[in-house]
């Protein structure tokens, strides 16, 4: 029989090594290192949601301050300037007449205003590249566009530009629906004051979390739900909205599956109970769902593959190459990590209602391929636009 004094160093062992894994996964969550993922875990008892919330609230309440404060100088000065010239006009009849035609206009979405690229918004030299020229505008032909993205809200470094460069892509692409990954409050908080034409909810309020955004002129909202997942260490969830889209019904999803290589049981498990609530959806309802999966190959084949009736998006297009790496490293140098790494961590999966209208995918590109004015990308991943036609 083992002694008192050998059980020890044992215990002592095992403590250690669970408390370097916890410290591995929270600098893969907000992107430091060891030293900052002990710092916080020890001041918090080495729970992690208190640690990584904790991070949150220090790190992110001054990322956007200098942005918003020139900002609002900005539109201040600009309502003010607006109100002189609305009085000094006030009694010429011909720029009355103008003012009301002004006012009766539809509401400008800000998400037009001030892009982050260079000369205005995509640049030409990459259009041809990565394959992301402006998409035909979906009104007139009842096409669904929609765009997923995870947009690193985590990293704080020129988090403010890097929001900037998502609206940018929103005036530029104008999608349906856009299903968002690591998100922050600071970084919602900014998209809400400018992408006025959206409604938009929430999976989540503090730490990070992911949210949908629905074209109001489009897309008619009409209920949402968060999911759980009861064994995730990283504040992981499923956000199921439901909406009519030109009297088809949609179930939209959106997840943030479990990280890292270590994570694969859990990761498993999340997309299993997203599969089966993708089941449970009635027949005449289409769903899509999208987000970042942090899947490989063989997870999905360890869980059985796809559910009758889903498709992998990018396989039902053909698995073209220029659309294959989400996560790619060797392209993206916003992490500035000396390994190559390319992944298909970003899905979107379909499963077409049974009755009525047929909805099957049209089009997949890779949004984000272009360095904003920083000098870095919109975020780590790129993200994935697609159009899909009834």
């Amino acid at each position: 029989m083992a002694s008192a004094a050998t059980d020890v160093p044992a215990a002592a062992d095992i403590l250690e090594e669970t408390r370097l894994q916890l410290c591995d996964e929270f600098a893969s969550i907000t992107g430091t290192d060891g030293a900052v993922a002990q710092c916080y875990l020890a001041e918090n008892d080495w729970d992690m949601e208190r640690a990584v919330n904790s991070y949150f609230e220090a790190d992110m309440e001054s990322a956007f301050d200098v942005q918003f404060v020139e900002e609002t100088r900005k539109e201040n000065a600009s309502t003010e300037a607006k109100r002189k010239t609305s009085v000094d006009s006030e009694n010429n009849p011909e720029t009355s007449k103008k003012r009301l035609k002004t006012e009766n206009t539809d509401c400008i979405d800000l998400t037009s205003e001030e892009p982050s690229s260079s000369g205005g918004a995509v640049p030409a030299s990459a259009e041809s590249k990565t394959h992301t020229q402006p998409a035909e505008e979906p009104e007139a032909d009842g096409k669904l566009s929609l765009l997923t993205w995870n947009v690193d809200g985590l990293d704080t470094l020129n988090l403010g530009e890097r929001a900037r460069g998502l609206c940018s892509y929103l005036a530029l692409y104008t999608p349906d629906v856009v299903f968002l990954q690591e998100l922050v409050p600071m970084y919602i908080q900014y998209i809400k004051k400018r992408a006025v034409s959206y409604t938009i909810i929430e999976g989540g309020e503090e730490g990070y979390f992911t949210g949908v955004m629905l074209k109001k002129s489009r897309v008619k909202f009409l209920k949402s739900e968060v999911i759980p997942y009861p064994m995730t260490q990283m504040m992981r969830n499923l956000l199921v909205v439901q909406v009519n889209f030109q009297g088809q019904e949609l179930c939209l999803m959106t997840s943030h599956f479990e990280s890292c290589k270590n994570q694969s049981v859990e990761r498993m498990n999340q997309l299993k109970l997203m599969f089966q609530k993708m089941k449970n959806v009635p027949e005449k309802t289409t769903v899509i769902f999208g987000g970042d999966t942090n899947l490989r190959d063989a997870e999905v084949a360890k869980v059985g593959g796809l559910p009758v009736g889903v498709c992998d998006v990018w396989e039902s297009l053909g698995k073209e190459e220029h659309c294959r790496y989400t996560w790619d490293t060797k392209a993206n140098s916003n992490k500035n990590v000396p390994y190559v790494s390319r992944c298909r961590f970003d899905r979107v999966y379909l499963r077409p209602a049974c009755l009525g209208p047929k909805m099957a995918a049209e089009r997949m590109l890779l949004m984000g391929q272009e360095k904003l004015d920083c000098g870095r990308y919109a975020s780590d991943h790129w993200g994935i636009y697609c159009t899909f036609h009834s």
